[in-house]
């Protein structure tokens, strides 16, 4: 598979194997590998990432170049990275605050076997009892023509490049979405509809959903209270739990007073359902689900995939009950139509721009978003 981003991989590694570049990318499974989960480098900001299973290697690669292994070849004998050192170094990666360990403990190996199932190796090794961590040599060095070739600097380069090019695409999103404030509106309600799309990259779907999603439920009114007599009203509010595409299995946005969860997914697998579920001991939860399918065929794939993986139709229903109102693509269009109507177009898009400079690490401006959004917090 060659894509725009292979030429860089290519001009990279024929920096540093000017004569064997091509046969090194064709031979090295790491290299194709890196080559698809790069494919969204030049697709702008609205495509995937893939930081987690990324850094992962690059975290392993990086230890096995600081400590000269690339060069003096000993590391047969090498004790293991720590794993709370790999974790901690992640996170300091652009993109990578909110990554937890699964890439590193074995999503990133389930991956590479099923893009090459016939390879001998997995690329992470682990030693379960130590904690231990290491990157297999055997896919760092390519032969060609009984010289062996060290690729793991080439492997960390690829990487930085590809993080470039994708920080530089969220740069131009966030300035394009600077620039879209002076449209006139139906522009604008054209340019945000486009970020609603199933292709658009998972960060930017979250943040535009809560965006629409709190000027929604903004002019909404609750009666409540403990007496009768001292009924309050109060405006529902959606707060964002925190980062988006964080993988930490925590709930995406809360809604005050009614206590409602809200979790915002691009899958439609039942396990991913259920699991969230579980973590909140069965409470209620809506589903933002990215893509068009309606909400009954949405419902009808999960139900079915449930009533396969659990026997007992109890325990299908209890699980399902839990699912208090999926929200897909149509219907997020629907409302966004609705907070248009109110006024509120200029208020979603300032909302984007605040949650972008926040998610995709502005930080000249992400602490004082963070005081604004706390200071308005607080307010309510």
């Amino acid at each position: 598979m060659e894509h725009e981003f292979t030429k860089k991989i290519k001009s990279i590694l024929k920096q540093a194997f000017p004569k064997t570049f091509d046969k090194i990318f064709a031979t090295s499974e790491l290299l194709q590998y890196l080559n698809i989960k790069t494919k969204s480098a030049n697709r702008g900001s609205k495509s995937r990432g893939s930081f987690a299973n990324l850094y992962a290697i690059y975290v392993l690669v990086e230890d096995y170049v600081a400590k000269g292994f690339n060069k003096s070849g000993r590391y047969k004998n090498y004790e293991g990275a720590i794993f709370s050192d790999l974790f901690e170094r992640q996170r300091e990666l652009p993109f990578g605050q909110k990554l937890q360990n699964h890439a590193l403990n074995h999503r990133m190996n389930e991956e590479f076997k099923k893009y090459f199932p016939t390879c001998e190796y997995i690329p992470i090794l682990r030693d379960h009892l130590s904690n231990k961590y290491w990157f297999n040599q055997n896919l760092l060095r390519i032969r060609i023509s009984k010289k062996n070739f060290d690729i793991a600097e080439t492997v960390m380069k690829v990487i930085d490049a590809y993080v470039e090019a994708k920080k530089s695409a969220f740069d131009k999103f966030i300035q394009f979405c600077e620039d879209a404030e002076k449209y006139k509106d139906e522009k604008l309600i054209r340019f945000i509809s486009d970020l609603l799309q199933p292709s658009v990259d998972a960060r930017i779907f979250e943040i535009v959903s809560y965006s629409i999603l709190k000027y929604y439920y903004h002019n909404q009114k609750l009666y409540w209270g403990f007496d009768p007599d001292e009924i309050r009203k109060d405006n529902l509010k959606l707060y964002k739990t925190g980062r988006t595409n964080a993988n930490d299995g925590g709930i995406d946005f809360v809604m005050k007073p009614l206590g409602r969860f809200f979790q915002v997914t691009e899958t439609v697998d039942v396990k991913k359902y259920f699991l969230d579920i579980d973590k909140i001991e069965k409470y209620p939860i809506t589903f933002v689900v990215k893509s068009t399918d309606s909400i009954e065929a949405i419902k009808q794939k999960i139900q079915k995939q449930a009533e396969r993986q659990y026997a007992v139709t109890m325990i299908v229903t209890r699980y399902m009950s839990c699912i208090e109102e999926i929200i897909n693509i149509p219907g997020l269009l629907s409302i966004f139509q609705t907070v248009v109507e109110e006024g509120n177009l200029n208020k979603v898009l300032g909302e984007i721009i605040r949650q972008s400079k926040v998610e995709f690490n502005y930080n000249d401006d992400s602490e004082e978003s963070d005081l604004e959004n706390r200071k308005e917090q607080l307010e309510v």
